[in-house]
């Protein structure tokens, strides 16, 4: 059997992909940028870096499906270009590998910031949005990357596309935006909300509708990975109730938190320093994220399970195995 190829294997998604490839039989191949260890994982790796297209082409040789789950996942970066460089061009890069190789099937992890979201109603694969919809570095990069993805496809390329609403759950090594609020609410440094919504989605299941990308989707086709729609104070309220802490009460308005956003980011210009408040969380948190995965279960047969239970397992791993595992490096 030709091997796996999963990139971003080190990082939270990206090990659960390669986790379930592992536990399903596949010989599987991690890429893995310099510096970077793969945890709790059998298999090969190799070294590179998604910007060298020489190191790309010797990751894709000799494999028969690649799962493309890497990404720079930042909501500030002192250099926005770095976003680019590895989600647009990177992405170029391993494609334009994987049809040299002859791939039998590319599974492209593209996220639900490139899904448009209606004023009413919940926002699905046919919804419209454009790169003018996008707010920040890092959705615009991740939208021009699907666009990458759409255009290999139409030139033949087996490439399915999937779209993972906010993962959460176990292994979140970094840790993800996401996981960072959950790790934040338990260490008590959420004081207050603002009026917005996520859909949730369990890490597993959304690497469950990776592999049934891979077997059942449509090349040139993209498929919403998500589960619970949830206002923000919804989600805090289920944490609270898990570990045993007060939710915030404090709603702040949007104007209160767009300055404090203004302000925080600046502050990371001068210092370099993530900012507390990202500007661009904030402008991403002015609509609710809210979708609907009818077209995944009904192509794929996904079927995911509740928030709660993601949520929990979350809670479980920052208050436990992360404090370990923390420090190890991921993409």
């Amino acid at each position: 059997m030709k091997p796996a190829l999963v990139t971003g294997a080190s990082g939270f998604l990206g090990w659960h992909v390669a986790h379930l490839l592992v536990e399903r039989g596949y010989s599987v191949r991690a890429l893995l940028r310099p510096g970077r260890r793969l945890a709790e994982l059998d298999a090969e790796t190799v070294i590179g870096d998604l910007r060298d297209r020489d190191s790309i082409e010797r990751a894709v040789a000799g494999c028969g499906l690649v799962f493309h789950v890497a990404a720079d996942y930042r909501l500030w970066a002192r250099d926005p270009g770095e976003l680019y460089r590895s989600n647009v061009d990177g992405t170029r890069h391993l494609l334009d590998a994987a049809r040299r190789e002859g791939v039998d099937r590319v599974v492209y992890t593209s996220t639900v910031g490139c899904i448009g979201i209606p004023d009413e109603g919940l926002g699905d694969e046919d919804s419209s949005v454009s790169l003018e919809d996008m707010a920040g570095a890092y959705k615009r990069s991740k939208f021009l990357a699907e666009q990458v993805a759409l255009e290999f496809a139409r030139e033949g390329l087996p490439v399915v596309i999937v779209n993972p609403t906010a993962p959460v759950g176990d292994h979140d090594f970094k840790p993800t935006p996401t996981g960072q609020m959950v790790l934040d609410f338990l260490e008590g440094k959420i004081p207050a909300f603002i009026d917005t919504g996520l859909n949730i989605v369990d890490a597993r299941d959304a690497a469950k509708g990776h592999l049934l990308a891979c077997e059942r989707g449509r090349p040139g086709e993209r498929y919403i990975l998500g589960s619970e729609n949830l206002t923000l104070a919804e989600t805090l309220a289920l944490l609270a109730r898990m570990a045993g802490r007060k939710a915030p009460a404090l709603r702040l308005p949007y104007a209160v938190a767009y300055c404090a956003g203004v302000c925080s980011t600046a502050w990371a210009q001068v210092t370099g320093r993530r900012p507390r408040i990202p500007i661009d969380a904030v402008r991403m948190a002015r609509k609710k994220m809210w979708v609907t995965h009818e077209k995944a279960r009904r192509e794929l047969g996904f079927i995911p399970g509740p928030a709660e239970e993601a949520l929990r397992r979350a809670v479980e791993w920052f208050g436990g195995a992360w404090r370990a595992l923390a420090r190890i490096p991921a993409a």
